[in-house]
């Protein structure tokens, strides 16, 4: 497996098979973003990643620099972590619960530089938001937003796509920033091959088609989201549909369009979709977990659905574990992971006797990021983690902190 950048994942596909559906704009979208809904074509969305590549390249900026990502809505979030690796930075994703005072810390813990926002989610101006944390920390620099009604003093990045022309991505390090448990004090750094290799582990087994859907109701802005939602559309050459905010009508009226779906959602949601009669079209169910979490009985089933369900529990930052039922029930692997199929090269699990829980392979290569310091090179060796399971009739029913 070659590591690749996101954007490199895009613009391949993009020489390839221009045509084909990248991104897509949910139909409610005018109504709490003020911008238009729009459908991308893989060729035109990398056109407007390098023209938003070119901007940011001519900020005085040092190539690597840490760039903060603060957009909720997803398909701009989309675009802005593209850019940000096309400009051969670091994308960092700001938590998207995080108050001011939250992005202060998030900034100044990450050593972010730059950052691009929007200018309206709702009610909600992140933009406006993000001008006050730049008046608190001087250390950044640039900000930068998508949407009407730009901030004086915020570039506007909608004006930046007319007016920049198109190149070729510059070269970079790739990875990304996310903070673990949403902590603004805990920033996280995972390199491009470590990213790679969490999105391959994943994509084994949530397995997509070339021009299939890829519709998420989780945000981007964590490893979990980041991986089942842009990762694996971009890594199958699939089409990426966010949801970012939801709506009963708007969520049923997508998911009865007439293409092959893989549908990504909160895993709360399963006793829902379980009393819902779902179109033919959805071929797979992930549901997103996050460690600690209880592991209740099965609601949903390929059975009586039709669709291909599989569980992926997020531990914090550091490794995803994905397995689709019936043989590959994340509850029978966590209880006894030495009985099922081996997971991947790229990441294995270990149970201690007392429940704990550790993990070894490229895909959980993550450490907190040190400003200045170099991450360690990767080590093929078991790293414990702060998470055990409870075990109650060979599943586990349970995963909690220490």
């Amino acid at each position: 497996m070659r590591a690749q950048r996101l954007c490199a994942l895009l613009a391949a596909t993009a020489h390839a098979h221009p045509q084909r559906i990248a991104l897509v704009d949910p139909p409610g979208k005018p109504g709490w973003s003020g911008r238009p809904a729009i459908v991308w074509t893989y060729g035109t969305a990398a056109e407007i990643v390098a023209r938003l590549a070119g901007g940011l390249c001519g900020w005085r900026l040092p190539t690597e620099s840490r760039i903060g990502v603060a957009v909720s809505d997803g398909v701009e979030a989309a675009l802005a972590i593209l850019s940000v690796e096309a400009a051969g930075h670091v994308p960092v994703l700001l938590p998207a619960l995080l108050d001011e005072d939250g992005l202060v810390a998030a900034v100044q813990a990450a050593g972010i530089s730059a950052v691009l926002t929007q200018s309206r989610f709702g009610t909600a101006r992140p933009a406006e938001r993000m001008r006050r944390v730049a008046a608190r920390y001087f250390g950044l620099r640039y900000l930068a937003s998508f949407g009407p009604d730009v901030p004086d003093g915020v570039i506007n990045l909608d004006a930046m796509v007319v007016e920049r022309p198109g190149g070729a991505f510059a070269p970079g390090p790739g990875g990304v920033v996310t903070f673990a448990g949403g902590d603004p004090a805990r920033p996280m750094h995972r390199s491009v091959e470590a990213l790679t290799a969490a999105i391959a582990a994943h994509c084994v087994t949530a397995r997509m088609a070339p021009g299939d859907r890829l519709l998420t109701l989780l945000p981007g802005s964590d490893l979990r989201g980041l991986v089942t939602g842009l990762g694996a559309a971009l890594m199958a050459g699939a089409s990426f549909e966010p949801l970012p905010m939801f709506d009963a009508a708007r969520f049923a009226e997508a998911l009865a369009r007439p293409v092959t779906t893989h549908l990504v959602v909160p895993a709360p949601l399963e006793a829902n979709l379980a009393a819902s009669r779902l179109p033919a079209t959805v071929a797979s169910i992930v549901l997103a977990h996050r460690a600690p979490a209880r592991l209740p009985p099965h609601r949903l089933s390929p059975r009586s659905h039709g669709a291909t369900v599989i569980d992926v529990v997020a531990f914090e930052e550091t490794a995803l574990l994905t397995g689709a039922r019936p043989d590959g029930d994340v509850a029978l692997i966590l209880a006894a992971p030495e009985r099922a199929n081996p997971l991947s090269t790229l990441m294995s699990l270990r149970r201690d006797p007392d429940g704990a829980l550790a993990f070894r392979g490229r895909a959980c290569h993550a450490g907190a990021l040190q400003r200045g310091i170099p991450q360690p090179d990767f080590i093929d060796e078991w790293m414990p983690s702060p998470f055990r399971t409870l075990v109650e009739a060979d599943r586990a029913t349970q995963i909690v902190r220490d």
